[in-house]
């Protein structure tokens, strides 16, 4: 009576046998079927929302607003000096003294001469007014018919050589009184005062020595160098392809080597309007434009010519979404015909959707140090392949991807 029982036992176990084997075999399948497709290690970070400032960084070095080199206008030996290297002189304060033995004698040859010229002129002036008298006395005799024509004449000669002998002498006076001008202006030259209140940064002559006024070819000898220095700038060199975000008024953060502790604040005031030339053997150079920032409140104890960084700050955005710079990729996207001209190049980044890649054309923005504005293209919280850059540069969109989360510090 109880062998139907144990043949619907044993029906039970061939199913149940046949059904695990069946779900092992699917197991396999899927298994194998996964090892076929090849996975890539990605590095992954979330698109959050950060606070970015895009800064521009040059290097240059400390100048004074003002800066004065005091050469010699005129050649003379030095006689006097009236400062000392580093003293604080204020305007008008007295430098240093030429020798003008030279020009004062010939201020006063000049004057001397002057004076003989207007001896001549009275003379001349006093036989101008005889021969003018003369000549019409004669005028007179001759309208009565009582001289020939040729004694009128004559007396016409001599008033009109007498006339001459005004002008010239009067010219001659002109000519010696500009002569004592510029000797005048020579000898003023050998004085040197302060034009500005400042410090004597360098002082290159010592008494002595002969100054030399320059020509063509030779500057001339600079007796020495005033700069205020209430008033310094950082004249930094910005390369071509940073300049065209620089603006005048944009601020900028500046650290000196030999004020390791200090950052000093600033305003950019000039901008270069051509590239500085620089003398190199390579044909092809980065080109670097002069950019100017003006410091705000400098310490006494800045000097000119000290080397300093410059971080000028271009542009500041709040609560912008952003991603790692390292994530954005070029894409070639190709149009319906095959020719070359129809691929267009899209920015992008590829995000991690069902565990495989999916690229998202997108719009940046400005860029902040190691992240980059994304304007348009995501949103928060998606998960961005952000590295290494070996898997980014042949990645494809629906490639399987074994990510792996990026730790703070990029550790």
């Amino acid at each position: 009576m109880k062998q139907p029982s144990n043949r619907k036992s044993g029906k039970k176990k061939i199913l149940l046998g046949a059904a695990v084997i069946f779900i092992i075999g699917l197991v396999i399948l899927f298994n194998l079927k996964s090892r076929r497709e090849k996975s890539v290690h990605v590095t992954i970070e979330k698109a959050a929302i950060h606070d970015l400032t895009a800064i521009v960084s040059a290097s240059g070095e400390i100048k004074p607003k003002k800066n004065i080199n005091i050469s010699a206008h005129v050649p003379g030996r030095i006689v006097k000096i009236g400062v000392v290297e580093g003293q604080e002189v204020k305007a008008g304060d007295f430098l240093l003294k030429l020798d003008s033995t030279q020009y004062e004698a010939n201020a006063e040859r000049d004057r001397a001469l002057i004076q003989s010229y207007q001896a001549q002129l009275i003379q001349s002036e006093a036989r101008l007014r005889r021969e003018e008298n003369n000549y019409a006395r004669q005028k007179k005799l001759y309208d009565s018919q009582l001289i020939s024509l040729e004694q009128l004449e004559s007396a016409k000669v001599q008033y009109d050589i007498a006339l001459a002998e005004v002008r010239a002498i009067r010219h001659q006076i002109q000519q010696a009184e500009a002569s004592l001008k510029s000797t005048l202006d020579s000898l003023a030259k050998t004085v040197y005062n302060s034009p500005i209140d400042g410090i004597i940064t360098s002082l290159r002559v010592e008494e002595g020595e002969v100054a030399v006024i320059g020509t063509m070819n030779n500057p001339g000898t600079v007796l020495m160098t005033i700069a205020d220095l209430s008033e310094m700038e950082v004249e930094v060199e910005v390369d071509e392809t940073d300049v065209v975000g620089v603006r005048l008024g944009q601020r900028a953060e500046v650290k000196v080597d030999a004020l390791p502790n200090q950052t000093l604040a600033g305003v950019v005031t000039k901008i270069g309007s051509s590239a500085i030339e620089k003398l190199t053997s390579t044909q092809r150079e980065a080109r670097d434009f002069l950019v100017t920032i003006t410091l705000e409140n400098p310490p006494r104890t800045l000097r000119p010519g000290l080397s300093a960084s410059a971080d000028i700050i271009t542009a500041e955005k709040k609560g912008v979404l952003a991603v790692p710079i390292s994530a954005l990729v070029v894409k070639e996207e190709e149009g319906q015909s095959s020719s070359p001209k129809e691929k267009k190049e899209v920015e992008g980044v590829y995000v991690v959707e069902a565990g495989r890649a999916k690229f998202y054309p997108v719009e940046k923005g400005i860029m902040g140090g190691l992240l980059i504005e994304i304007a348009s293209g995501l949103e928060a919280g998606q998960e961005v392949i952000v590295g290494p850059y070996s898997a980014l540069r042949d990645l494809k969109d629906g490639v399987l991807i074994k990510p792996e989360v990026k730790k703070e510090g990029g550790r």
